[in-house]
């Protein structure tokens, strides 16, 4: 199956390099960055890198991801894999992510930071309350226990072009989860690697303002607010 990688990234020029050579090689017939407008070198690292860069300048994570999308479907994938620009993620765990869809015994393939090896300090104890709560509507609202709603995942670009996704912010994440336990399928969670950044700061966790505007959206969707 031809996986395409995408990722959304903004101001990453220290860790975007080594992200995309991080990746297993033969892994992905492509690697797209999607770039939200960087005042870096973040476009200039990644291409040196070899990932296909699309520029994205409207805000949003989930407009981001539905740009990577889009240029995905132009390179003929079949399955579509997320992962962060940051040094947070371990991008050797999408091969773990991957295998499962590759072998047909699922449809998304989602990775686990709560089952993962999570450093500690990672995960901050905001983050954690927000995860669990998030997890528990979305079990209470639509009937599927996730463990975690991190961005690290994969899917069969069939069964998202379904889902119709419409969040713009970074309740995109949720509402794929909150799809694939509505549509029924088959959804597998796996642990990843999870660990503090060393470069640059998270968009939302970094940041007090992104992060109350992230997790209201991600409530917003997990509480079933605009779905249909």
């Amino acid at each position: 199956m031809k996986v395409v990688v995408i990722i959304p990234a903004w101001n990453e020029e220290a860790s975007i390099g080594a992200v995309i050579r991080a990746i297993p090689s033969g892994l992905a017939a492509a690697v797209v960055v999607v770039d939200g407008g960087s005042r870096d070198a973040t476009v200039a690292q990644a291409e040196a890198a070899g990932a296909l860069v699309v520029v994205e300048r409207r805000p949003g994570y989930g407009r981001a991801c539905l740009a990577g999308v889009e240029r995905a479907e132009q390179l003929g994938a079949e399955v579509v894999a997320f992962c962060d620009g940051s040094d947070a993620v371990r991008p050797s765990d999408l091969l773990i992510i991957l295998q499962p869809l590759l072998h047909g015994d699922a449809d998304i393939v989602l990775g686990s930071r709560t089952l993962g090896l999570a450093e500690p300090g990672a995960l901050r104890p905001l983050q954690r309350f927000g995860n669990g709560l998030a997890t528990w509507l979305i079990a209470h609202n639509f009937g599927f226990r996730y463990s975690d709603l991190g961005s690290m995942r994969a899917i069969r670009l069939e069964c998202l072009r379904q889902m119709a996704m419409r969040e713009q912010t970074h309740g995109w994440p949720a509402e794929m989860q909150v799809k694939a336990a509505q549509q029924g399928l088959r959804i597998r969670e796996v642990p990843m690697h999870y660990r503090r950044r060393r470069a640059g700061s998270s968009k939302v966790s970094g940041h007090p303002f992104g992060a109350v505007k992230a997790g209201l959206a991600i409530l917003r969707v997990a509480s079933g607010f605009g779905q249909q």
